[in-house]
């Protein structure tokens, strides 16, 4: 059985001063098309529905709407998983998700004081990959980048490109 891990960071395009995030654009459909399929990171998102102490919801929209649209599960259990000082302001919030196509049976934040070294958590999960269906793809093992090549980048950059189609 395979599981596929999409790790994400949502997160304005500071170089074209867009508005518009790159992650959005993308066709999240393709990408849960395959059982056993994770996303998680940082999302950089405030709802309800993964934050029960959210009063204003921002930059959630899109990320809803892929939760319904492809039956996502939402691993989170509430705990604040970003903790933030702005302007002496202290503050926490549920910015870093796990979304995931099959259930999520373990969901836990491994270490309090911010082992990271930042103002996120480290988040563990489990999800349920017994009943998994083999993918139709080719599995990758072996990874070598020191022997990556020139073209190797432009295939990379021409596969985001035709999943964000």
């Amino acid at each position: 059985m395979i599981m596929r891990i999409v790790n994400i960071y949502d997160q304005k395009n500071a170089k074209s001063g867009e508005r518009e995030r790159p992650a959005r654009k993308l066709k999240w459909q393709r990408v849960f098309r395959q059982r056993g399929t994770v996303l998680a990171g940082d999302f950089n998102a405030h709802s309800r529905r993964w934050d029960p102490r959210c009063q204003v919801q921002q930059d959630a929209a899109v990320w809803e709407g892929v939760i319904d649209e492809n039956g996502l599960e939402i691993g989170n259990d509430g705990r604040p998983t970003h903790h933030w000082t702005r302007e002496d302001k202290e503050g926490e919030s549920v910015i870093d998700l796990t979304l995931a196509n099959q259930p999520v049976v373990k969901w836990t934040i491994l270490a309090d004081d911010h082992a990271t070294g930042s103002d996120h958590e480290v988040i563990e999960w489990e999800v349920a990959v017994d009943s998994l269906e083999e993918a139709d793809h080719q599995r990758v093992v072996g990874w070598n980048l020191a022997a990556m090549t020139g073209k190797d980048p432009e295939a990379a950059e021409k596969l985001w490109t035709e999943l964000a189609k």
